[in-house]
């Protein structure tokens, strides 16, 4: 066991350095400053493409997360200009917050204010404080968690409202995405709500920010996760209805081990048990969605009993987290034979061979050919790479290099307290 832990480690510290590398190497904007917004899946610049905040956000966090697990000083270099772009040209000085998009030029673009935005900001300056203590980090992060507490917060019912405009008012389309539900709250923000929360939390002890995620837990424990299937509801209403019925996998498991460390944040020792018997009962559930050659499907619709037949790179990369944290919560061994199987899915069809990085996902491929010896069809199944962003508004070096970080320091915890198997 100590030996394929090790090996584990080897493999994702050498992954971290060849996801980074890419970044570094294709993504640095040299004429308008801070990083390209969009490669297409052929690695092919769009030079004029918008750039994102998420995008922006996670590649921050990336760079500072990898730069505080490894002392790496390009990584922080490359962190430091995320910041400063952010700072420049997301951060809306009059009316608080950060924008959707800027422009290639770095001019504000899509001018809203989506909660899930904020989230990811606050998340990557509290790493990035956490790699300089420059104090105008810890600054912005505390002004984007008081906006969103001020203009986003649900007073009567709890939690938080989606979307609003420049101005922090209402706004019609509260959608994340096109895919996405138009509807009050949704899982994924209040996820990253979470994580953005506990982040904070870790470089500003302040006691309403720990009850902040309390409620947050509790929401998930109360109002997200179903307490028969274990699965979530992705969308509700104001009043916590459930508006979806779609499971989400990478959702799933993702949520499994990011709900127990915010609960461990708060030192709540009831909060902690709850949390790791449902990011067990969580990963479980998962497993209907795992296939046997280690990939993680995408969605499964349960109205019409459809399973999207794709694997997309961020959930295999949340399997490798989710499942390695049950292995952690139980000593299973199964679970750790899962979270390898499916970094070995990565490799094999996820990784860009030629041209570095992660592509978006793969497709399945049915293929049918007779066999004329005894004159039956055979079925057999072939991946192909999905024609998505190298590089875009939502494709990011965060799950895949969060996977590899995350896994390193787990091996790193079980080989300092010695609690692996032998």
């Amino acid at each position: 066991m100590k030996t394929i832990l090790q090996s584990y480690r080897t493999e994702m510290q050498c992954e971290l350095e060849a996801i980074l590398s890419y970044w570094m190497k294709n993504t640095v904007d040299e004429k308008n400053g801070g990083f390209i917004g969009q490669i297409d899946h052929n690695n092919t610049v769009i030079s004029e493409a918008p750039k994102g905040a998420v995008l922006n956000a996670r590649i921050l966090w990336s760079f500072s997360a990898a730069y505080n697990l490894t002392g790496n000083v390009d990584y922080l270099q490359h962190a430091k200009r995320a910041f400063e772009y952010i700072c420049d040209h997301f951060i809306d000085k009059k009316n608080r917050g950060v924008y959707w998009t800027v422009d290639c030029k770095g001019d504000p673009l899509e001018t809203k204010k989506q909660v899930y935005a904020q989230a990811f900001t606050i998340y990557a300056f509290s790493e990035y404080y956490k790699a300089t203590k420059e104090s105008s980090a810890i600054i912005e992060a505390i002004e984007l968690y008081d906006a969103i507490n001020k203009y986003s917060y649900d007073t009567v019912n709890g939690g938080y409202t989606e979307a609003f405009t420049r101005e922090w008012q209402a706004m019609d389309d509260l959608r994340l995405s096109d895919k996405d539900a138009n509807e009050k709250k949704s899982m994924n923000t209040h996820l990253h709500l979470l994580e953005a929360f506990t982040s904070l939390y870790k470089i500003w002890r302040y006691e309403p920010v720990k009850n902040k995620i309390t409620e947050l837990v509790r929401y998930f424990l109360q109002h997200i996760i179903d307490p028969v299937t274990h699965h979530q509801y992705l969308f509700f209403d104001e009043k916590w209805q459930p508006r979806s019925s779609t499971i989400s996998y990478g959702h799933d498991i993702e949520t499994a081990w990011l709900l127990q460390e915010a609960a461990e944040v708060t030192g709540d020792k009831e909060l902690i048990e709850q949390t790791k018997h449902m990011a067990v009962c969580m990963s479980d559930a998962v497993m209907k969605g795992m296939d046997s050659d280690g990939g993680l499907w995408y969605e499964y619709e349960i109205a019409s009993e459809h399973l999207i037949k794709e694997k997309h790179m961020w959930p295999q990369a949340e399997a490798m987290v989710g499942y390695f944290n049950a292995y952690q919560n139980t000593q299973d061994r199964s679970y750790l034979d899962i979270s390898l199987a499916s970094w070995q899915f990565v490799q094999e069809h996820i990784q860009d061979k030629e041209n570095g990085e992660w592509f978006w996902g793969v497709g399945m491929q049915l293929q049918l050919r007779t066999d004329w010896g005894v004159g039956t069809r055979l079925e057999t199944c072939t991946y192909t790479p999905m024609k998505k962003d190298k590089v875009g508004i939502w494709k990011c070096p965060y799950h895949n290099s969060r996977a590899c970080i995350e896994i390193i320091k787990r091996i790193n915890h079980l080989e300092k307290n010695n609690t692996h198997e032998a």
